[in-house]
């Protein structure tokens, strides 16, 4: 793999990075194949799959109709017969109607037919918010994937990442649920001025390497080393975290998960277990979210190394509110406010 600095690297955003990727996959693998709604021709509402279809044809990137369960079950049988679809949901939101063919098909494929078939397809999916897009544009339902068996669900949190592990992902054996934080596909900023996110040292893009590489699904990554405090968060959150922990000025250790499923729960407890405090950082709804499973399992594993409780901050247990969004966000200053409550004395 191309080290950073290279000539074989590229400074790319998020989108140009999972195009990278798409394209990659393509290129080198016969069996791969992309499609969805408006991502041939059209190159998809965020551009991510812009030029594929003239590049590789509109037999490898072609249009689906506006038909989730269609899009899903369509990529279940290719998969099944031994190809590796690569399909597009438009938004996080629209995937409901395709929740059956994702939880009765694609995820227990493998193990109803006792091996003989498997589903290996990447269902990619902008999620989250960052566009005034409301309730149906705009949704985290990360913690719906997690809780079903047999898929795996991946969210990238900077380009370099994104590229890896939607290549390991397209290559991956089982059915992969990879969602896209489009509140940061163009850069790490908060969409305000005056919040302006700055762990990318302010700008939009990274250096990714050209060609083939991956980051394996279940490894988390641990963006900054400190002793008082572990905080987790993926996604557009790693940022939010980050701006956070500089505001609150504590010495805190932030983890970007990387992917949710797998769990790389061994990092998360050497953490926890060096610092004795937890706060969880998440976006979607706080009631039964994914940090209510990150809790609980700090809690089981580290419950003698805890110094104080573990917090989560998230979003409103409400629905997603439209003119309300940024306020909807956790920001940086409920993080830092958290993590003061943590480091008081007990």
């Amino acid at each position: 793999m191309p080290e950073k600095g290279t000539a074989a690297n590229s400074s790319m955003s998020m989108i140009q990075a999972l195009n990278s990727a798409l394209d990659t996959m393509l290129g080198q693998d016969p069996d791969t194949l992309i499609f969805g709604q408006d991502i041939g021709y059209f190159g998809g509402v965020f551009r991510v799959t812009e030029g594929l279809q003239a590049k590789h044809g509109a037999k490898r990137c072609f249009d689906a109709p506006i038909a989730e369960s269609a899009i899903i079950g369509a990529a279940i049988g290719m998969a099944a017969y031994g190809l590796r679809p690569v399909v597009e949901i438009q938004f996080a939101d629209y995937i409901l109607p395709a929740f059956d063919q994702l939880v009765s098909e694609a995820a227990r494929l493998r193990y109803r037919s006792g091996g003989q078939f498997w589903a290996p397809i990447t269902v990619r999916t902008p999620y989250g918010g960052g566009i005034f897009g409301g309730q149906t544009h705009s949704q985290s339902p990360e913690a719906l994937f997690a809780h079903v068996t047999g898929l795996k669900t991946v969210i990238p949190s900077n380009p370099y990442d994104a590229k890896g592990l939607l290549i390991a992902s397209i290559e991956d054996e089982d059915p992969v649920i990879f969602l896209e934080p489009k509140r940061i596909y163009n850069g790490p900023f908060d969409g305000r001025p005056d919040v302006a996110l700055k762990s990318w040292a302010g700008h939009p893009l990274a250096e990714v390497p050209a060609g083939h590489y991956t980051v394996p699904l279940g490894q988390a990554a641990i963006r900054r080393e400190g002793n008082d405090v572990t905080v987790l968060a993926y996604g557009t959150m790693v940022h939010v975290a980050a701006a956070g922990i500089e505001q609150s000025g504590i010495d805190a250790e932030l983890i970007d998960l990387r992917s949710i499923v797998p769990l790389d729960i061994e990092t998360i407890v050497e953490s926890v277990k060096k610092t004795g405090r937890c706060v969880i950082l998440h976006e979607a709804t706080r009631f039964s979210g994914f940090g209510a499973e990150l809790s609980a399992l700090v809690q089981e594993r580290c419950f003698y190394h805890l110094e104080a409780p573990i917090e989560r901050v998230c979003g409103w247990d409400t629905p997603y509110p439209h003119a309300f969004e940024w306020d909807y966000f956790p920001g940086p200053g409920r993080l830092a406010a958290a993590l003061a409550r943590v480091m008081e004395p007990a």
